[in-house]
């Protein structure tokens, strides 16, 4: 068992190191475009039909290499030729390309349902409804191998909420002012995330960082101030968690030499979307995986075996958490690869149960804090990988 310095706290250790390369830079990205939209229109010159090849966007198309640590695209390609069948979409990609090129070289942004509005400007190359924009956008996206906030496209939703031993270092957008940021001084509520996290330095003692599912479970752990007794990072994950929260984790883990914990519903959504999602990233977004993964991550719960070791109230499996699971065994490399993560379905299977972390609130509102995570916190090399 591993030492502990606080109550809660396990011995601070230097997790492998697992960094990214840099993402490109603006100009990158403009020169990206560039550079495809002059090869389309010189096979247009030349009257050749022009193409686009995009990488095929699923789990069928991608590797996982536990050395890596994360999924790696094996390299299938689609191809768009400019036909009479395919003229809209292609004309759509172009112009999408060209939406973004404006954003990059004026330092703009435009939110993905903006993205789609502008498109009624478009004439004939008009979307008829946003999932058709999202679509091109994410070809945009894996042809030049960047992530959409590159292209100046920003998701909806917010990134998550951070409390506990923490500074993050900003800078005011009109005067370049440093801005610092203490977690540990937002009362009752917590810093959010921005959407875009690569310029943000970080100061901290902390020993680890929590990953959490469910806001309910990070409010308790932020009420009780639990980042105090643990000395650690507290970070809301809002169920799958945004690219934003992915990368933020994933440049503090790496920048601070930080252990990273997972702490998610005990169901197969929770296992094979939230937490794999956040350890090794997704089929759909292979080509972004290096940069919005943590491989560092280890789950710490709520497991199947914690059901009877913690005798947790339940609930049935419907069939799309069997379904669910039966697909991550059959399918995700993530899975497949690991022995415990298979045998941990398998008996979640065999149970016919799932668990919510709430149900840790049968032993009394804040037996999470004074037992279950110290005791997990006891023992991390018992996590699941």
């Amino acid at each position: 068992m591993a030492k502990k310095t606080r109550k809660g706290a396990p011995k601070k250790s230097t997790p492998k190191k697992s960094s990214a390369r840099a993402a490109p830079s603006r100009v990158d990205v403009v020169g990206k475009i560039r550079t495809e939209a002059r090869t389309v229109r010189k096979k247009i010159l030349e009257r050749t039909a022009p193409s686009m090849k995009f990488p095929l966007r699923s789990l069928a198309n991608v590797i996982y290499r536990p050395a890596k640590g994360y999924f790696q695209l094996k390299g299938k390609k689609k191809e768009r030729t400019l036909t009479v069948s395919t003229v809209k979409t292609f004309a759509q990609t172009l112009r999408m390309m060209a939406l973004s090129k404006e954003l990059v070289e004026t330092d703009d942004i435009a939110t993905k349902r903006e993205a789609y509005y502008v498109s009624k400007n478009w004439d004939d190359a008009r979307f008829g409804e946003q999932p058709e924009s999202d679509a091109v956008m994410e070809d945009v996206e894996a042809l030049f191998g960047v992530n959409r906030e590159q292209l100046g496209f920003i998701p909806e939703e917010k990134g998550g909420d951070v409390a506990g031993r923490l500074v993050v270092i900003d800078r005011d957008r009109e005067t370049d002012e440093e801005l610092r940021i203490d977690c540990t001084r937002f009362g009752s509520g917590a810093y959010s995330i921005p959407i875009s996290v690569e310029d943000l330095e970080f100061e901290t003692e902390a020993e680890f960082i929590l990953a959490i599912e469910t806001a309910g479970m990070f409010q308790r752990l932020v009420k009780h101030t639990y980042w105090r007794q643990a000395n650690c990072i507290l970070v809301s994950l809002g169920g799958v968690p945004t690219r934003a929260c992915r990368r933020f984790i994933r440049r503090l883990a790496d920048s601070k030499k930080l252990p990273v914990y997972v702490f998610v519903d005990g169901d197969p959504y929770g296992y094979s979307n939230i937490y794999r999602t956040l350890k090794v990233g997704s089929g759909n977004a292979a080509h972004l995986n290096e940069f919005f993964c943590v491989p560092q991550a280890r789950f710490l719960g709520v497991t199947p075996g914690d059901i009877a070791e913690y005798d947790l109230p339940t609930h049935p499996l419907k069939q799309v958490d069997i379904k669910r699971a039966k697909d991550a065994l059959k399918n995700d490399p993530f899975i497949r690869h690991h022995r415990q993560w298979r045998r941990a379905l398998e008996q979640q299977i065999k149970m016919g149960v799932r668990v919510e972390q709430q149900a840790l609130a049968k032993h009394g509102l804040n037996y999470v804090i004074d037992e279950y995570l110290p005791r997990k916190m006891a023992n991390t090399e018992a996590f699941l990988p």
